[in-house]
């Protein structure tokens, strides 16, 4: 029972984390979005998105650090990780198709796939920012 318990309690805290992540990186995709694009995009297809993008990422990176044995702080040497750093390739990659599958413009048009490049190559440099001035 206390493993069920531990189960469920970890997969609210992930979706949780994940929905908190999103909502910030949505905002600054969004706003990359309309600027690129010269078009409004739909900011909740926009959250739905990153929240998508961020579960599965979330899942990554705890999967590379699980198999690096870095779960608990101090997380430098995990940052210099060769595996991290393909791993975050997959996670780009994985990024733009769901951003570009998933977002559509106001006009009913889905975005281009460069403007999705974008939007994620904006979001990671400002999440690995993040990442290396807290590790």
């Amino acid at each position: 029972m206390t493993t069920f318990l531990t189960l469920i309690s970890t997969l609210l805290w992930w979706v949780l984390y994940s929905s908190i992540g999103a909502m910030f990186f949505a905002i600054v995709a969004w706003s990359v979005l309309r600027w690129v694009e010269r078009c409004p995009v739909v900011f909740n297809r926009t959250y739905l998105a990153c929240l998508v993008w961020n579960l599965i990422g979330l899942l990554i990176v705890a999967g590379v650090a699980m198999h690096e044995g870095h779960t608990k702080p101090p997380y430098a040497p995990l940052l210099t990780s060769p595996l991290l750093r393909g791993a975050l390739v997959v996670d780009m990659i994985v990024g733009v198709f769901v951003l570009w599958r998933l977002i559509p413009r106001i006009d009913a048009h889905r975005i281009r796939p460069t403007s999705a490049c974008m939007a994620v190559a904006v979001v990671m440099a400002v999440a690995f920012g993040a990442a290396t001035s807290l590790a």
